[in-house]
C-alpha cells in the first residue's frame, strides 16, 4: 500500500465517506494472499473508479451459463478486488443500482474475454455523467530480479491532468488524463517517493516500496484531503494474486470467491461506519 499526503495547497475536500472507503480498500489487500499461477485459467479483477458514482451492486456472469453468477453488493468509488481466476471463455460484468432487481436490466454491462494466462481489470470509469465499463489489459509477466514494472491507473476527477514522477525524476506518467491508463514502466526496486503534479497546481507526495521481480498498478484516486494511492501488485515472479478461482459445473463460488466478497464488505461496513480506459462503451441508460 501506498500513503500520501498534500505538498503545499490540498485539493478540494470530499465527501467524508470517501475516507472511510478508502480505509476499507485497505482490507481487501489485508486479506489476499500470493498464489502461484495455475494453468488453464485467466483472471479477472474489479474495480470502482468513478468519484461522483454512487455505490453500485456488480455482478459477473458467465455467458454461456456454465458458473453461477456472482454478486458484489454496495461498490464504492475506490474499492479495487484482488483477482479472480476464472476458465476461459466470455464473461458479462454488470452493474446495477444498489438493491435493484437483479433481473432489471442493468446500468452497464460489459463482456470481458478471458482466455489462459490473461488479466484484466474490468472498471467503472468516468464521471458519473458518461460513465462506462473499461476492460484494461494487465500484465502480469515479472520482470528480472533487479527490476520492477509499474503502470498508473488515473482515477482522479481533483486531478484531470497528471504528472507522476520519481523525486529523482524518472517519469513515471506523463500528461495522465483522468480515466486513461499509461504503459507499464520499468524501475529500480526500493523506497519511492512520488511526485503527482496535478496541471496548473502543486505537488502531492506518495511513498511507496516496489520489490524486484514484482510488477504493480498504481491507482490514483481522490481522497477527502487531496489525492490519495493504492498500489496493487499484480504479478511477481512466477505468481499472479488471486484470492482464488470460481467453481465451473454446479455453479457458485468458491471459498476464495466468497473470501473476496467478504473482504469487499468489510469495505461497505468501513464506509457505513466511518460515514482510463480502454474498451469504453455505454450498453444501457443510467436512471439514477
Amino acid at each position: 500500500m501506498t500513503s500520501a499526503r498534500p505538498a503545499h495547497h490540498a485539493l478540494r475536500r470530499l465527501a467524508g465517506a470517501a475516507g472511510a472507503v478508502l480505509i476499507g480498500a485497505g482490507l481487501t489487500a489485508a486479506i489476499a494472499a500470493p498464489a502461484s499461477a495455475e494453468a488453464g485459467v485467466g483472471y479477472v479483477r474489479l474495480a470502482h473508479l468513478s468519484p461522483d458514482t454512487p455505490p453500485v451492486d456488480v455482478y459477473v456472469d458467465d455467458l454461456v451459463g456454465k458458473m453461477k453468477g456472482i454478486k458484489l453488493d454496495a461498490v464504492p468509488y475506490g474499492v479495487v478486488s484482488d483477482y479472480l481466476s476464472m476458465k476461459p471463455g466470455t464473461y458479462a460484468v454488470s452493474m446495477r443500482k444498489v438493491g435493484a432487481d437483479p433481473k432489471s436490466p442493468p446500468v452497464l454491462t460489459e463482456e470481458v474475454k478471458v482466455t489462459e494466462g490473461s488479466a484484466h481489470t474490468v472498471a467503472g470509469t468516468g464521471r458519473f455523467a458518461d460513465l462506462g465499463l473499461s476492460v484494461i489489459d494487465d500484465d502480469i509477466s515479472a520482470p528480472p530480479a533487479n527490476q520492477a514494472k509499474v503502470r498508473v491507473l488515473q482515477a482522479s476527477v481533483k486531478a484531470p491532468v497528471l504528472d507522476i514522477k520519481t523525486t529523482g525524476g524518472q517519469d513515471i506518467g506523463s500528461g495522465l488524463k483522468f480515466a486513461t491508463t499509461s504503459a507499464y514502466r520499468d524501475v529500480k526496486p526500493g523506497n519511492w517517493t512520488l511526485d503527482l503534479t496535478p496541471q496548473g497546481g502543486s505537488a502531492t507526495t506518495a511513498s511507496c516500496k516496489l520489490a524486484g521481480g514484482t510488477t504493480y498498478s498504481l491507482f490514483v484516486l481522490d481522497g477527502k484531503d487531496g489525492l490519495t494511492t493504492d498500489l496493487k501488485v499484480d504479478a511477481k515472479a512466477g505468481e499472479v494474486t488471486p484470492v482464488g478461482g470460481v467453481e465451473t459445473g454446479a455453479g457458485g463460488t468458491s471459498g476464495a470467491g466468497i473470501a473476496l466478497i467478504a473482504g469487499l464488505s468489510l469495505v461497505v461496513l468501513a464506509a457505513m461506519v466511518g460515514i482510463g480506459a480502454v474498451g469504453l462503451r455505454r450498453r444501457a441508460r443510467r436512471t439514477w
